[in-house]
């Protein structure tokens, strides 16, 4: 009799885990996740237990989504059309889920979505690319390589950014965390006498030559910090600290359209540009341009990590 019930257990045990009755959701023709119907089962049958459903739910949402892609400017000035991203679509999944679940057997199921557009197109695009109403140019030392990549990697993340009329742009949220991962390099340098970030060194002048082209085009600053000594890529008082989790550089569109920010490093400078259509009613401001000299540079031996300028 303890033999038959040992028997029947193990019986039970692989009925549950049989393939045959597994939920398999697929995407482009690959298994995203496989379910079964008794880890979705309430004491009481035949009641769904909802908790678990959701929670697996929202994990097959973030597997499967694919943001979408705004349109940009490519590196010869042409414009590189956005793509169509997709996101599970939530009533459509519970009901195949419903239909898996209440019949027999296994069942596998292509994961619906819908689709996320890009917020700019290329016809936003080639709208406000035309009239320049802000510009602003800093130099460095290119001999300094880890600096120089971390510039143009951090001008790359800024470019073609459209902020659209009543948004604001955040220089932390768009370039984000400045790591190792994302390509950043140690750039331990003292420049006059101010200690640098160590992992993404040289992001301060990206931020600080936004701020002055931003500011030439009279758009509205919201958040703006000054480093605690001079530096020498800006004139005294024209910087813009910025630091992951720290100081941040922001800026509102009051403007009637939207605006467009080229950013571009080569051969040891800086250049930040802000567009916007023939149709837009911008009030410039004066700021002073920048000398051209190089700015003076000692290296610090002591490499510091520091996620901030």
């Amino acid at each position: 009799m303890k033999w038959l019930s040992i028997m029947g257990l193990f019986g039970l045990l692989m009925a549950q885990a049989n393939p045959a009755d597994l939920l398999t959701i697929t995407q482009d023709g690959n298994s995203l996740s496989t379910i079964d119907r008794s880890e979705h089962a309430l004491e009481v049958f035949p009641l769904v237990n909802m908790d678990t459903y959701d929670q697996w739910a929202d994990q097959l949402d973030r597997i499967s989504m694919k943001k979408p892609e705004n349109a940009r400017i490519g590196p010869d000035g042409q414009i590189v059309e956005g793509r169509i991203g997709h996101r599970l679509d939530q009533r459509k999944m519970l009901i195949s889920f419903y239909e898996y679940y209440y019949g027999k057997g296994a069942a596998t199921i292509e994961v619906p979505s819908y689709p996320l557009y890009p917020k700019v197109d290329a016809e936003i695009l080639s709208s406000i690319r035309t009239k320049a109403i802000g510009y602003y140019v800093t130099y460095f030392n290119s001999n300094n390589e880890n600096r120089s990549h971390n510039i143009g990697l951090a001008a790359k993340s800024i470019d073609s950014t459209v902020v659209f009329p009543g948004e604001s742009f955040s220089f932390n949220e768009v370039v984000g965390m400045r790591t190792v991962d994302k390509g950043y390099k140690r750039a331990g340098v003292i420049v006059r006498g101010e200690l640098s970030e160590g992992v993404g060194g040289g992001i301060c002048q990206v931020s600080s030559t936004l701020y002055n082209a931003i500011d030439r085009a009279g758009l509205q600053i919201v958040k703006r910090y000054s480093h605690s000594r001079n530096v020498p890529y800006v004139l005294t008082g024209r910087d813009a600290t910025v630091s992951w989790g720290g100081p941040d550089f922001v800026f509102h569109n009051a403007y009637n359209q939207p605006i467009l920010i080229r950013a571009y490093s080569s051969g040891g400078r800086i250049a930040v540009s802000v567009y916007s259509s023939e149709l837009i009613e911008y009030r410039p401001r004066h700021v002073p341009s920048m000398s051209h000299k190089i700015p003076e540079e000692t290296v610090d031996r002591q490499e510091t990590s520091v996620n901030g300028e």
